[in-house]
Order: C-alpha cells, then sequence, then structure tokens
C-alpha cells in the first residue's frame, strides 16, 4: 500500500503481523506497576475496544505483556510500516489543506530525528505524548483524511472522539490532555488512569502537535542565558570563558549547550543516559563528549583559560560535577537545571551513585527504593548549590520543579519566609519582566513545502518587519527587539532545524501579526507554500503555572488557571486551526494548566482576518491579566496596544500606598 492508503485506511482490515521492538531505540523507562489485577483486566478491555473481537484472542495476551513489561500498552504492532516524518503538506490526503497541515504536525513530532521515545510515541519530557497508543494515531490520521472544512476532531488525551459537524470558522482540531478532576490529579492518580488508557500527559507542545524539536527551546534557553549574564557581569564583559553547569540532554533540555555556544560560553551539561549524549553530539546540539571527571576538570581549566566557546556533555550524574567542581575550585558564574523533574519518579531524574540500567531497574520493581535514593540526590543536589551560591554562583530554576521537588525532599532551597524558595525562577527574575510581561513569548512558524528555501525567505520576511518595528518602538522593549533580530540573522548559520522546515523567534503582539500577515501575502503572491503558526505554550497568555510562567505574579492569582482556560477557548472562535488545553507540561501533572493553538496561513483573506483577531487576543489576554497584578511593564504594555487598539478596552488597576495597609490588623 501506498503511504497515502495506509493514511486512509486507519485501523487496517487485516492483523499485521507482530513487530519486534528495534534493540537500539532509545526506549522510555519502564512505567510503575500500579493497576490492580481488574484494573490490569479493565486496562485489556480498554486497549481491544479499537479492534474487532475475532483479533482478540491473539491481541489480549500481547497486550498484558506490554502492560506487564512497560506499565502502558503502546500497540507496537499496530505501527505504521511508512517513515514518520514531516512530508510536504501535498502529500497528505486530505480534503481540506487544514487537515493536511495538522497531519504533518503530527509526524513531525513522532518523527525519530524529533521524538524523544518515538516508538512510544512520546516526544520529549520523558513522558509527553502525541498518543497513548499507535491505534489512536492510526485513527487521528484517518479522521483527519476525511475531515471536510465544516468538521471538528475532538481529541480526548490521544484518543480520537469522532468527528463532529461544526463550521469553516471552528477550530479543525480540539485538543485535551490529562484533564482530571481535581481530586484524582496526584502522581499516583496519573500513572494509574494512563495506564488503563483512558488520559495521558501531553507535556506542552507534544500533545498540541506543535513541538519543534530542540530549537524552540534553544532561543528560550539563549534569551535568558544572555540575560542572566546581563545580570552577573561587568558592562562590557563577555560571557567568554565563563561557566554555565546545568543538567538534561533529553528532548527540551537537549537544547542547552547549543544555546550557550549561541550566548558565548562554556556550557558544561550533565546526563545520564549514554544514548541521549550521545544523539545530541551526532546531531550537533554539543561539541565534545567526556564521561571520565578528572578529563572533564582539565577540558573546562583548559577552556576557561582560553576563554572559549564550547560545549560539553558530561556522561554521569551532574550532583557529582557540582561537587567536584567545588573541590577544584572551578568558579560556576551559572547554574541550573534543565532535568525532567515534573517527573521524578518514573525516570526523570536519576539518583546519584548508581548506574542508569540500576536505577531503570528500581523504578520498575523497587519504586520506593528509587524514590528514596532520588529525594536524598535532591538533597545532596541542594547543598551542592547552596556551597556554590556562597562563593557568587547566580543559580536559577529553569521551571523544571527542581526546586518543588527538592524543597519537598527536605533540601536546603527555602527561602527565610519559609514560604518562597532562595532562588528564583528564571521566570520572576528574567523572562516574566522581560518579555511576557512586554507581551514578547516564542512564536513559532513551520513551512509546509519542506523546502529550505521557504524557510529562508520567511527569515528574510521576519527580518525585515522586525527591523522595521524597531525603528519606532519605545526604549522599554529596545533590547528585546534587538536580541530578536540578531537571532533571526543567525538562525540559519546556527543550524538549528531538526525536523520540519521551522523557526522560533520572541515577538510581541504588534510582530507576531506583521510578521503573519508578511508572511500570508507572500503565500498570496506564490512566494512561499502555505505556513503553519504556534507558539510554545510556555507564553504570555498560554499557561498558568505558579512556578514558572506566573511565577512573577503578586497578587494571589498565580494558583489559578482562569487565563489558560479564557486563552483556548478565546483562540478557538477567534481563528486558531486547532486548539489544545492540557493539565500539566513543563513542571508536571497537577502542578500546570496549559493551552497552545496551531492556525494554518494559506494565502487568503479568511486567514489574514483570523490572524489579526486571534494573535491579538492570544498575547493580550495574558498581558491584560500580569497589569491587573500590577505588574509595572505589564501595565506599560497593555496602555500602549489600548492606544493601538480602539476596541481593546482593559480593566487596570489601582496602586495602594503600603501606610494605607500598615496597622489595619
Amino acid at each position: 500500500m501506498t503511504f497515502q492508503e495506509q493514511i486512509k485506511q486507519g485501523i487496517p482490515s487485516e492483523l499485521p503481523a507482530v513487530k519486534p521492538y528495534p534493540e537500539d531505540a532509545n526506549r522510555a523507562p519502564k512505567r510503575k506497576d500500579i493497576l490492580s489485577t481488574e484494573e490490569k483486566q479493565l486496562a485489556i478491555r480498554n486497549a481491544l475496544r479499537y479492534f474487532p473481537k475475532e483479533w482478540h484472542s491473539e491481541l489480549a495476551p500481547e497486550f498484558a505483556k506490554e502492560l506487564n513489561d512497560f506499565g502502558r500498552i503502546y500497540m507496537y504492532r499496530f505501527k505504521p510500516n511508512y517513515e514518520l516524518k514531516a512530508r510536504a503538506i501535498s502529500d497528505y490526503p486530505a480534503k481540506c489543506e487544514q487537515a493536511a497541515a495538522i497531519m504533518l504536525m503530527i509526524d513531525n513530532n513522532l518523527d525519530p530525528a524529533v521524538a524523544q521515545h518515538p516508538e512510544e510515541l512520546i516526544t520529549y519530557g520523558g513522558n509527553g505524548a502525541v498518543f497513548q497508543n499507535w491505534a489512536q494515531y492510526r485513527l487521528a490520521m484517518k479522521y483527519l483524511s476525511e475531515m471536510e472544512s465544516d468538521q471538528t476532531l475532538h481529541m480526548y488525551s490521544g484518543h480520537p472522539m469522532g468527528l463532529f459537524p461544526s463550521s469553516e470558522d471552528a477550530p479543525r482540531v480540539v485538543v485535551t490532555n490529562g484533564m482530571m478532576i481535581p481530586n484524582y490529579s496526584k502522581p499516583d492518580d496519573w500513572e494509574r488512569f494512563n495506564a488503563l488508557g483512558v488520559t495521558q500527559y501531553g507535556q506542552m507542545t507534544a500533545g498540541s502537535f506543535m513541538y519543534i524539536g530542540p530549537q524552540g527551546i534553544v532561543h528560550g534557553t539563549t534569551i535568558t542565558v544572555m540575560n542572566a549574564f546581563r545580570k552577573v557581569l561587568n558592562k562590557g564583559e563577555s560571557p567568554k570563558g565563563k561557566i554555565f553547569l546545568t543538567a538534561g540532554l533529553g528532548g527540551m533540555s537537549g537544547a542547552q549547550p547549543k544555546a550557550g555556544n549561541i550566548a558565548n560560553c562554556i556550557t558544561v551539561c550533565a546526563e545520564v543516559n549514554p544514548k541521549a549524549a550521545t544523539k545530541r553530539h551526532q546531531q550537533g546540539w554539543v561539541d565534545e563528549l567526556i564521561d571520565n571527571m578528572d578529563a572533564l576538570i582539565s577540558r573546562v581549566r583548559e577552556a576557561q583559560v582560553n576563554e572559549e566557546v564550547v560545549s560539553i556533555a558530561f556522561i554521569g550524574n551532574v550532583v557529582d560535577v557540582w561537587e567536584a567542581f567545588y573541590e577544584h575550585n572551578i568558579f560556576v558564574h551559572l547554574g541550573s537545571d534543565q532535568t525532567s523533574l515534573h517527573n521524578p519518579w518514573s525516570g526523570g531524574y536519576y539518583p546519584v551513585g548508581i548506574s542508569y540500567e540500576e536505577s531503570n531497574r528500581l523504578i520498575r520493581e523497587e519504586p520506593d527504593v528509587f524514590k528514596a535514593k532520588v529525594q536524598a540526590t535532591l538533597k545532596r543536589h541542594a547543598d551542592a548549590v547552596n556551597k556554590h551560591t556562597a562563593k557568587g554562583t547566580y543559580f536559577f530554576d529553569y521551571g523544571n520543579a527542581f526546586l518543588l521537588e527538592a524543597s519537598r525532599a527536605g533540601g536546603d532551597v527555602m527561602a527565610d519566609n519559609g514560604i518562597d524558595f532562595k532562588y528564583p525562577s528564571y521566570v520572576q527574575d528574567i523572562l516574566g519582566p522581560m518579555c511576557f510581561d512586554y507581551g514578547f513569548g516564542p512564536f513559532r512558524w513551520v513551512c509546509t513545502s519542506g523546502q529550505s528555501e521557504d524557510l529562508d525567505k520567511t527569515d528574510a520576511i521576519a527580518a525585515q518587519v522586525l527591523n522595521k518595528i524597531m525603528e519606532e518602538s519605545p526604549e522599554e522593549i529596545q533590547q528585546q527587539m534587538q536580541d530578536n533580530i540578531t537571532w533571526i540573522n543567525d538562525a540559519k548559520q546556527n543550524k538549528l532545524v531538526v525536523g520540519s522546515q521551522a523557526r522560533i523567534l520572541y515577538a510581541d503582539a504588534q510582530g507576531r501579526m506583521e510578521i503573519a500577515k508578511a508572511f500570508n501575502d507572500a503565500i498570496n503572491r506564490g512566494e512561499i507554500g502555505p505556513v503553519v503558526l504556534g507558539r510554545d505554550h510556555h507564553d504570555v497568555s498560554g499557561t498558568d503555572s505558579p512556578f514558572r510562567e506566573t511565577s512573577n505574579i503578586y497578587d494571589g492569582s498565580r494558583f489559578t488557571a482562569d487565563m489558560a482556560i479564557h486563552n483556548v477557548i478565546g483562540d478557538s472562535f477567534r481563528g486558531a486551526t486547532w486548539v489544545s488545553i492540557h493539565n500539566g507540561g513543563g513542571v508536571g501533572w497537577g502542578e500546570v494548566i496549559n493551552g497552545g493553538f496551531g492556525m494554518l496561513l494559506d494565502g487568503s483573506e479568511s486567514a489574514e482576518r483570523r490572524l489579526k483577531s486571534m494573535l491579538l487576543f492570544d498575547v493580550n489576554n495574558g498581558i491584560a491579566r500580569r497589569s491587573w497584578a500590577r505588574n509595572e511593564e505589564a501595565n506599560f504594555a497593555i496602555k500602549r496596544e489600548m492606544a493601538r487598539t480602539p476596541k481593546l478596552k482593559v480593566t487596570l488597576a489601582n496602586t495602594v500606598d503600603d501606610e494605607i495597609l500598615n496597622g489595619l490588623f
């Protein structure tokens, strides 16, 4: 069968042969054995409902083995035989172009060059899934191939519930992931219901089909690291020869070495999984691999003396690095961590002093022992960081729940008031006041033709638009504008593309709208093919996350999720091609509600109308909330937007003098 015929087929008419798992695959950690016997039977019953009864007797023991071996039923037998990658939009069988664009984005998220654990449909973060199993993938692609422009596909945590009549202005797909009842949104609840096959952790951009490989986080990390060095270095002092020490090379965290190179520093990034470290080295995201501590110390000293710009992957545990650098008096200017601590008990973070293989055994066979060792390591990790910060290291939490989990483990990370952490989130210190409050966030696009020439043209268009906007930009946002102009000018030479022909930069509402309109005009003129717009959920409006995206909200509302819910609803009727809302993402299930969108630009007047309406709201919804929280930068930004947009009228906060409050209670 051809690629298009396989897509249209969905669940095969004949039972496929058993497919052996590839021995060299980067496998996801085995999940906790948490189901009772009755629940395991229910999980098999749930899985078999995708298939005709005559197959059940053969599939049941196979699915039971997957459940016992992996803690999940992935239905690997049903993985398609064709190569999973983002093809040109014209290669997909579809009745409407919007559906074909979504199919392209789904395949890009499952491309082995992009996905962290592609055999298990996991894109990044150790458990960030596009689908729960291969039957869901097949059904979703079949529905999309049949979809007409007045239908909407509703996706329940990877499960395609079906095509429903809607309208041409409605989203083509609505995605939810992990939306548990609040009292059933604890770690063991997630493990249980995911194993049952009724929910999944969509991370941020995995389950919303908007992941573009490490490039997305490279940009955010570059902006973060550059501004962190600006905080700690003297004006005009170069980051060359200065150390940025961190951990994690899987999925999103794999971007750190590349970002360090762009920021012109020495990056040392520890990774316990040799396959993940080797993959990043082969892809060119990290310069050197070292697995010996003495060799690492020697190499770092050499790089310091020569003021090199270099990234080094250390195959080992980052706690050992922190301790060894302290012992050998190696000064660390910037420190952070981007292991998957949103998922601490299932392979997101590994204990020190135990091999990677033994840790994976403990996860499955002795989860309580593994948890105790992880918590002991977190305490030791915190102690090592504290020793360095006492010497002047600037340490920031990079939104991976490191401080949260360290505090739960009893680590010394709390401030004197016993409420706050002693170290800031990078959003509190950097991205919040410098970017998000002004409306700057991760705006991304994918050239659906698959042609690098189209990406080059969009880069040039975006640079031209940004340069024009900067000429009239106020002083408050000049640095943000210049950083992103520099980024887009250097993007091609930094070789950021993995998978689809995609790009990202930070822009405010004006920048996003004007760039998008310029793309749409170019498509209309036939200069480039259709373009998919999107963003990371890690943005101004899309995510309510009290320890990350909304950590610089101080009016008490950072533990509410109204903004993210309004964002996804508001985007849906203002023109998004697809929308998503997730429980969990970045910092873990139960810790955050986050949403995203995708929009196809096809050169039409309709696309222009939709992009102007939706992008304006998508950004300013968050600026309005941040302004109401009395954030000075957001107050400036929303007043500026209201002056530009007469129909935008936002409730502004009045400030209160402290002396009015003193002595009241």
